[in-house]
């Protein structure tokens, strides 16, 4: 591995031009009621604070969020349309807890099905999505357990698509915030169905039982959970001057607790923190000697914007580090990982990202991969 420097001067230098020379204060991490929280930075994927991350919860209805997940991706993969009429099984029609009052003899458009999902926390909704997609709410269930995995959420496993208590349907406050996480990336289109703070179906009106819409502008999702077993569970999003933070909290007493403890953690992600962006997406930083191709440099660089998170007034301290493969050997793909980059904050890494190739180079023909090789035996550059 080869470390670049030039590249990384400028991105530290242009981090010192938005912040004050002093660091202002952060204090410690609110006390949060709560069997366990979790607060991420959605931008960066950083954790700013955390207690018992890993720990086994019931997440009772924030089950709902992988359910809707779910269903978005049936949407995009045109497997359901957001007019299509469905109407509830007698397995959804006597389905426990909350509901959005589905009538067996009424069909009803998925559309109004994610709302009643969604705003209104509905397990009828619930089980006649599942079922439209995956035949049964059972088969449901595994899809929705080997979507977890496939977002790397390792601590969780479904049983339903409601999130009614059973002893093997579980999940924890980080794997929470990955999949809230994921909703707003992947399918950015439906999540202001969160910040809707009421629904009206079969003549009954419904309020969204997230407090935090009401209280809070900058609050715009995402979902409550309650049962016995779980206590009170809110995952909430805010939005504030570009960033956007998530709050994940769990086993609170009252649905005030859940919400004011909540906006605790929003509050102190917003106001103590800052994501500066350091890279934009396709953005050259750097080119890379190529042996044994067309080409003999390459473009390098990231296919994600990046972005660090950090307490206001320490984006000057950064310090950025790329490590390159070496030496860089034809055939490349467009998207290949050719390196990494590490960002550090007083000898802490805050994170790393690997660095990709750009443009595709093709392998040169028998003389020029000859005299390449010729080179690196002698070790000419």
């Amino acid at each position: 591995m080869k470390k670049i420097k030039s590249a990384l001067v400028a991105a530290v230098l242009s981090l010192s031009t938005l912040v004050q020379a002093s660091t202002a204060f952060i204090p410690p991490v609110p006390e949060i009621a709560g069997k366990a929280y979790f607060l991420m930075d959605f931008q960066s994927g950083q954790i700013i604070a955390a207690r018992d991350p890993d720990l086994r919860v019931d997440p009772a209805s924030l089950t709902k969020l992988m359910t809707a997940y779910l269903t978005f991706k049936a949407l995009k993969e045109k497997r359901l349309a957001m007019d299509q009429m469905l109407t509830v099984s007698p397995v959804g029609w006597k389905a426990e807890g909350s509901r959005m009052f589905l009538d067996p003899k009424v069909p009803v458009s998925v559309d109004n099905l994610i709302k009643g999902m969604i705003v209104q926390s509905g397990n009828d909704a619930c089980v006649t999505l599942a079922e439209a997609i995956a035949g049964s709410e059972e088969v449901f269930a595994q899809m929705m357990t080997a979507e977890a995995k496939r977002l790397g959420m390792n601590a969780t496993q479904f049983r339903n698509a409601t999130g009614l208590p059973n002893p093997e349907h579980y999940t924890s406050v980080r794997d929470l915030a990955t999949l809230s996480s994921a909703i707003i990336r992947d399918y950015p289109q439906y999540y202001p169905t969160y910040s809707i703070k009421s629904f009206t179906y079969n003549n009954i009106t419904q309020p969204n039982r997230n407090l935090l819409l009401y209280r809070d502008p900058n609050v715009d999702g995402m979902k409550t959970g309650y049962t016995d077993a779980a206590g009170y569970n809110l995952i909430a999003s805010s939005r504030r001057d570009g960033r956007r933070v998530l709050s994940v909290v769990v086993g609170t007493a009252s649905p005030e607790a859940r919400a004011v403890e909540s906006s605790k953690l929003l509050n102190y992600g917003l106001q103590f923190f800052e994501t500066p962006k350091l890279y934009t997406a396709g953005q050259e930083v750097s080119k890379l000697p190529v042996y044994k191709g067309t080409e003999k440099t390459l473009s390098i660089g990231f296919d994600r914007d990046i972005y660090v998170t950090v307490g206001k007034g320490a984006a000057s301290r950064l310090k950025a580090e790329m490590k390159t493969l070496q030496p860089v050997i034809a055939p490349l793909k467009q998207g290949q990982e050719v390196g990494k980059l590490t960002l550090s904050l007083d000898g802490k890494v805050l994170l790393e990202r690997p660095i990709k190739a750009l443009k595709a180079v093709e392998e040169a023909g028998f003389f020029g991969r000859l005299w390449d090789s010729i080179k690196l035996w002698l070790g000419w550059k």
